[in-house]
């Protein structure tokens, strides 16, 4: 079978008259562009640098690889991971676009047959970590193979408040001081306002746009678990999900590989991933869950990265991560094919402990308080008593004014009253604090007491002094931590953890806005009930044609094994869903199915046609 490779790619004609969507269309077989994409792409194909916010399975890849496809050169891809970097050029090459990667896993002869690829103006996208960019002499080679567009993916790792710093991606401001006219676009999908504003000012990029996208992913339950008695719980959640493909994160190698074990026991096909194993041991793991002779992967943060894997129906926590950046990624990873999946959060303080016992290893007194402040931000959607989709795009920054409906805290709400007055009391105190206090002294404000900071600052003079003073401060603790869930107010990182108004804050401070707040009994109460709870309830997943869909499958698999790539590669569980639903019956229909492109029509369509032809009456 024909299979485009570094080696047997032949020149590409750019098309710089077609539209992005032209180009969707034909390459990658989309018929429509998803929220903010197409903007994204007529900005960077304007000359023009941008800042991309999007969720995981948002299609961020594309902001770039489409306008790589109409420009006259190489689109660089600047990526953290070898796994990431396959991935993404295993996909791409399916499709019939020359793309390749540089790195470790390469022989030599490899690299000069790529190399070979760059200056013949044959390849269009090329992928590279920052350490082999920024290594001796790359740069002028990269000169060489004239670069039209410079993309950094996973750009949080520009910043050390981010949850995956890397110093050396800092160094990338290197590109537009040596490239000042070849536009750049940094893409993410899991950077608080901080970290957004460090991507531009550390990449040197000027009048950079910002692309945000709503991190909303609808489809996902979330819920949180006590960490007890979790082993019982977790083989209960196994019976639900029992032949569907899921992940569980665990915080060790030694937890994940013990966790596997367990499941294997109780006949479960899984095993665990992590980065203490052989790389040609974590490929395989990878590619069998990818081809779903695998259902489950015990891993640690290394594992999931890139990977297009669209029927993840569950993505357990076993253990609870340091942030809610590296929380909200991983759960990203189920329900990529849109359809409902659930996501499930085991808590302890002992979780908490070990975090902490981490920190104390760190020797950087700024990165450490940095650590802290964002595990206090994990622990309060922990024991979040408000929606927790709520809690988690508020994060974000990202305003939401009604619960969700899919989380345990909506399908089992507690008891709330009107606290619009406490919370008008405290963001006025805060404004009229000229917005320069964190929560301690707020608390001192409000209850009128006469600490030492208080007089230093001389705030015991503002209007509001002992507004709150009725309010004990362990309820007040909890108020504002309500109102950090609620997306009231936010903390700002850079002006040493100081309160700031939302936009909604100023809203509920104009009576523009009521709030809803649960009392510290209340609390007390749901927390007890949480010890007890059940566990939620997925939605069951009906898919259409489900006998023809599995022989699609099967036919994947082969061919899958045949080039000797994952399944994913040849069209993903979307693409085959959509298939088996509109059952096309000749090569016009069957282009006209989601994900399918002009290439793999000429590749796969009469072998699929085939199976389709003979499933149907």
């Amino acid at each position: 079978m024909e299979y485009v490779t570094p080696e047997t790619a032949g020149p590409f004609v750019a098309e710089p008259n077609a539209s992005p969507l032209e180009l969707l269309e034909k390459h990658f077989g989309y018929k429509s562009f998803r929220p903010g994409q197409e903007e994204v792409i007529e900005h960077v194909l304007a000359g023009n640098d941008a800042v991309v916010l999007m969720p995981t399975g948002g299609g961020k890849s594309l902001c770039y690889q489409v306008p790589a496809l109409a420009m006259d050169g190489l689109t660089v891809v600047v990526s953290p991971l070898i796994a990431l970097m396959k991935d993404q050029v295993q996909a791409l090459q399916a499709n019939g676009i020359p793309a390749a990667f540089l790195n470790s896993t390469l022989t030599y002869s490899e690299e000069q047959t790529i190399e070979t690829q760059l200056r013949c103006g044959a390849m269009k996208l090329l992928y590279v970590s920052p350490e082999r960019l920024l290594s001796q002499n790359f740069l002028d080679r990269v000169a060489e193979w004239n670069p039209v567009l410079f993309a950094i993916d996973e750009a949080h790792c520009i910043s050390s408040w981010g949850h995956a710093f890397r110093p050396e991606y800092k160094r990338l401001d290197i590109l537009k001081k040596v490239f000042p006219k070849v536009p750049l676009i940094a893409l993410t999908a899991t950077a608080d306002k901080t970290v957004r504003g460090d991507i531009a000012q550390h990449l040197g990029m000027r009048n950079e746009r910002l692309f945000t996208s709503s991190f909303d992913r609808p489809n996902l339950s979330l819920a949180v678990l006590p960490g007890q008695n979790r082993w019982a719980m977790l083989q209960r959640i196994m019976a639900r999900h029992d032949g569907e493909c899921g992940i569980i994160y665990c915080n060790s190698r030694k937890g994940t590989e013990k966790l596997a074990a367990q499941l294997q026991g109780i006949g479960i096909r899984a095993d665990f991933y992590h980065a203490r194993m052989d790389a040609a041991d974590r490929d395989s793991v990878q590619d069998e869950f990818i081809s779903g002779k695998l259902h489950v992967v015990c891993a640690t943060i290394a594992f999931g990265m890139g990977i297009d894997k669209g029927d993840v129906r569950f993505v357990i926590h076993w253990n609870m991560p340091g942030t809610l950046e590296g929380y909200y990624q991983e759960i990203g990873r189920a329900g990529r094919d849109g359809t409902p999946a659930e996501t499930i959060l085991f808590y302890s303080y002992a979780d908490v402990q070990t975090h902490m016992h981490f920190m104390e290893e760190v020797a950087d007194a700024q990165y450490k308080a940095i650590m802290g402040a964002k595990l206090d931000r994990m622990k309060e959607y922990a024991e979040a008593q408000v929606c927790r989709r709520m809690v988690l795009l508020s994060y974000f920054s990202e305003e939401v004014v009604k619960p969700c409906g899919n989380c345990d805290v909506c399908k089992d709400p507690p008891k709330y009253f009107d606290g619009t007055l406490l919370a008008q009391k405290a963001l006025s105190a805060m404004f009229r604090c000229h917005q320069g206090i964190g929560m301690s002294v707020l608390i001192d404000v409000l209850k009128g007491t006469h600490s030492q900071e208080v007089q230093q600052q001389g705030l015991s003079a503002v209007k509001t002094f002992g507004a709150g003073a009725d309010v004990s401060a362990f309820a007040w603790v909890m108020f504002i931590q309500q109102f950090l869930q609620q997306g009231l107010i936010e903390i700002d990182y850079k002006d040493r953890y100081h309160l700031k108004i939302t936009p909604l804050g100023h809203r509920v401070l104009k009576g523009e806005h009521p709030v809803q707040l649960v009392t510290p009994d209340t609390v007390k109460e749901r927390q007890e009930r949480t010890r007890k709870a059940k566990l939620p309830q997925a939605t069951e997943v009906a898919p259409a044609s489900a006998d023809l869909l599995a022989q699609l499958k099967v036919l994947r698999l082969s061919i899958s094994k045949e080039i000797g790539k994952p399944a994913f590669v040849v069209f993903s569980d979307a693409t085959l869903i959509d298939m088996a639903t509109k059952k096309p019956r000749n090569v016009y229909e069957f282009r006209l199915v989601n994900g399918v492109g002009d290439h793999k029509t000429k590749l796969y369509a009469e072998k699929f046609l085939a199976v389709i032809g003979a499933n149907v009456d």
